[in-house]
C-alpha cells in the first residue's frame, strides 16, 4: 500500500510540476522525458530505493503493456494534431521515409551492433529493428510547445509527427523477422513472416483501425446532428476510441499500435480534430499525463549493471547509433523530401529522430519472445542515450535553426 501512494505522489507531483512550469521547461535544455526518467532513477533501487518494480511481478511484461498503452494514446494525439489531409498530400515524402529511410536506419543500427559489441547477425538485426522507429512520445516534446511552433517550420513538424506515427507500427514486421528466424525453421519463418505478419498483422491492423476510426467519426457526427453530443466529451470519446482499437487489435492478433494510428487518421477525416482548437491543449496534457509515468517506470527499471558490463563498447555503440542511424539517410534523401529539402532543416530532421517509448516496447517484446536479454540491454541503453541527447538539444537546436533561417 505504501508503494502505491509513493507512485501516486510521484506521478502527480511530476505532472503538476511539468504543467506549472511548462513554459520555462520548454525553453530550457531540460525536457519532460528526461525529467521523468531522472525521477524514476531517484526513486528506484539505484536512488532512494523507495520503489522496486521487481516486487510488482514480471517487470518486462509490465513495461511492455505500459508502453503499448502510452504509444496508443500518443499516436491518437498525433493523428488529431495533424492537418487532416497532410498524410495523403505528402504521401511521396512519407513513402521515402518509410520505404527507404526506415530500412536504412534498421540496417545501419544492426551493422553497428554487430560490429561494435559483436552481437550475432540475427541478434544484431533484432536490436536494429527494435530501435529503428522514430519515437512519437519524445518527438512530441520536440515538435509541440511554444518553442517548436515559434522556431520550426510547420511542414517539418507535421512530417516528423506523421513519420513517427506510421513507422512505430511498421517496425513490427522488422522486429518479427529475426524473432521468427531465431525461433523457427528458416522456411517456416519466412512463410509465416509473409503470410501472417505482413498480410494479417500489418494489413489487417490498417483495415481494422481505419474501419473503427471511420465508424467512430460517423457516430460522432450523427450524435452531433441529433444534439446528443456535447463538445467537452470529444476528449473522452477520443480516449475511448484509443482503448477500443488497442483492445480489439490485440484480441484479433494484429499490430495494435499501427491500428491506432490508422484509426486516428480515419477518425480525423470525419471529425477534424485539429480544427477543434479548444481541445488541443487538453489533448497535449492528457498525452503528458500518460507518457511521463512510463518514462519514470523506465528510470526505475534501467539496467545500470548490465550497461556497465558492456563497457566502452556500449557507450561507443550508443554514440554511433545516435549519429549514424538517421542523419546520413535524411541528408542523402532530402531532395525527395520537400518539407525538409533545405539543408539546415534537413540537419534538424536528421538529428531529431529520437529513440524512446516505441523502442522500449519492441525491445521488451523482442527479449521475451527470443529469450535474448542482450536486446533489452542494448536497446534500453540507446533509449537512455537518446533521452539525454535529444532532450538536452531540442530547444537550443530549434532556436539555432531559427537564427540561421533569418540570416
Amino acid at each position: 500500500m505504501k508503494e502505491i501512494n509513493i507512485v501516486l505522489a510521484a506521478a502527480g507531483g511530476l505532472i503538476l510540476l511539468l504543467g506549472l512550469l511548462s513554459r520555462p521547461i520548454d525553453r530550457s535544455w531540460l525536457s519532460p522525458p528526461l525529467l521523468a526518467f531522472c525521477l524514476g532513477v531517484a526513486l528506484g533501487p539505484f536512488g532512494l530505493n523507495a520503489l522496486d518494480p521487481a516486487a510488482w511481478g514480471d517487470e518486462q511484461r509490465l513495461l511492455e503493456e505500459a508502453t503499448r498503452l502510452t504509444l496508443g494514446i500518443s499516436l491518437m494525439g498525433i493523428a488529431l494534431r495533424l492537418p487532416a489531409r497532410f498524410p495523403f498530400e505528402q504521401w511521396r515524402p512519407l513513402a521515402v521515409l518509410l520505404c527507404i529511410a526506415m530500412p536504412a536506419m534498421f540496417l545501419v543500427s544492426a551493422l553497428l551492433a554487430h560490429w561494435v559489441i559483436g552481437a550475432s547477425l540475427l541478434v544484431a538485426l533484432l536490436i536494429g529493428a527494435s530501435i529503428c522507429a522514430t519515437d512519437p512520445v519524445i518527438a512530441s516534446s520536440i515538435v509541440t510547445g511554444g518553442v517548436a511552433r515559434k522556431h520550426l517550420p510547420g511542414g517539418f513538424r507535421h512530417l516528423l509527427s506523421t513519420e513517427s506515427g506510421a513507422n512505430d507500427g511498421l517496425a513490427y514486421p522488422l522486429v518479427l523477422l529475426p524473432i521468427l528466424l531465431l525461433t523457427k525453421p528458416t522456411q517456416t519463418a519466412w512463410l509465416e513472416w509473409f503470410a501472417m505478419v505482413w498480410l494479417w498483422e500489418v494489413g489487417g491492423s490498417v483495415l481494422i483501425g481505419a474501419l473503427l476510426g471511420w465508424c467512430a467519426g460517423e457516430a460522432l457526427k450523427w450524435a452531433e446532428r441529433r444534439r446528443f453530443f456535447d463538445q467537452p466529451s470529444f476528449l473522452a470519446v477520443t480516449l475511448a476510441l484509443t482503448l477500443l482499437v488497442l483492445g480489439v487489435g490485440k484480441l484479433l492478433g494484429t499490430d495494435s499500435i499501427l491500428a491506432v494510428f490508422a484509426a486516428g487518421i480515419a477518425y480525423d477525416q470525419r471529425v477534424g480534430g485539429k480544427d477543434r482548437g479548444e481541445e488541443e491543449n487538453v489533448q497535449e496534457m492528457v498525452n503528458l499525463f500518460f507518457t511521463m509515468p512510463v518514462l519514470a517506470l523506465f528510470g526505475l527499471m534501467a539496467p545500470w549493471h548490465e550497461w556497465a558490463a558492456l563497457g566502452w563498447s556500449g557507450l561507443l555503440l550508443a554514440i554511433l547509433v545516435l549519429v549514424l542511424r538517421r542523419l546520413p539517410a535524411i541528408l542523402l534523401l532530402r531532395h525527395w523530401l520537400p518539407p525538409v529539402r533545405e539543408r539546415n532543416i534537413a540537419l534538424v530532421m536528421g538529428w531529431f529522430g529520437p529513440i524512446g517509448v516505441s523502442a522500449l516496447f519492441y525491445t521488451v517484446l523482442a527479449a521475451s519472445r527470443s529469450g535474448n536479454d542482450l536486446v533489452w540491454v542494448v536497446g534500453s541503453l540507446c533509449v537512455f542515450a537518446s533521452i539525454v541527447a535529444h532532450g538536452v538539444t531540442a530547444a537550443p537546436f530549434a532556436r539555432l535553426y531559427a537564427r540561421h533561417a533569418k540570416t
